[in-house]
Formats: structure tokens, C-alpha cells, sequence
């Protein structure tokens, strides 16, 4: 029957081909270590079960943080140590207390819009002997 003709199955709005085409070309971005390991892994890019696992580790590999890359805390350390070199004390001053201030606004904002509901109280009219003698007092008596 020429009129018979199977649907096309897609994957994240590809085609077979194209999956392959994209799994090849992501594939070349990544370090040497990374394409052996999923070669030696078993994943290939033959088979439609096959081309999808692949195309799902490349993007898990991808988007992984390296171990050697410096995180976001310690780029802004560093950004802040070369900044310093070139401020005079006073100017690293006033940005220190013009900080300060914005903190201070921002941590009032969250207490206006988060309220402590909680109300703790504390007995200080108790006078509370200390854990180790208590436990040697109750150790004596029984």
C-alpha cells in the first residue's frame, strides 16, 4: 500500500537523523576523558533507544560542574581581591558602609514580609544546674 506511511517518531523535536547529527557535533565539544568514558560506557549513537541515551548524557555531562572550574563564590573572592588593589581605604570605607546600609534594607524588608511567629520564652528564674552534675546526682540516688 503506497498511501501507508509510518509516523515520524521525534525526539525534543527532532528526527532520528537530526538527533544523531546533534549527538555527533555535542559530542566533538567535550574533553577527550569524557568521550572515551561514554564510549567505554556502551553509549552509541546507532538505534533510536541508543541515540536518545547518548543525547541525555551529553546534556548531563555538559551541564555538570567540572572539579576544576572555580565556582561562582570563589570568582567573585577573586574579583574582589584584585578590586581591592586598586581602591584607596576610604573609597573601600564608604562602599563598605553604602553595603551595609543596602543589608540593613534588605533585612528589614524580610522581617516586614516575613514575621518571626514564633515566641520564645526563657525561664531564667529556674536555676539550672549543669547536664554532668545532674547526671551524677541521679546516678547517686538510684
Amino acid at each position: 500500500m503506497a498511501g501507508t506511511r509510518r509516523k515520524q517518531r521525534l525526539f525534543s523535536g527532532m528526527n532520528y537523523r537530526e538527533v544523531q547529527r546533534s549527538n555527533t557535533n555535542r559530542r566533538k565539544k567535550l574533553h577527550k576523558a569524557d568521550q572515551a568514558w561514554l564510549k567505554d560506557n556502551g553509549y552509541k549513537n546507532i538505534g533510536w533507544d541508543n541515540v536518545i541515551q547518548l543525547y541525555q548524557k551529553i546534556n548531563d555531562i555538559l551541564t555538570s560542574p567540572k572539579p576544576d572550574d572555580p565556582t561562582l563564590e570563589d570568582l567573585f573572592l577573586k574579583a574582589d581581591q584584585i578590586g581591592q588593589k586598586y581602591q584607596t581605604p576610604d573609597e573601600i570605607k564608604a562602599f563598605e558602609q553604602t553595603l551595609q546600609v543596602e543589608v540593613d534594607a534588605i533585612s528589614e524588608q524580610i522581617d516586614n514580609q516575613f514575621p518571626d511567629q514564633d515566641v520564645e520564652m526563657i525561664d531564667y528564674s529556674a536555676a539550672s544546674r549543669p547536664r554532668a552534675k545532674r547526671n551524677a546526682a541521679k546516678s547517686r540516688k538510684g
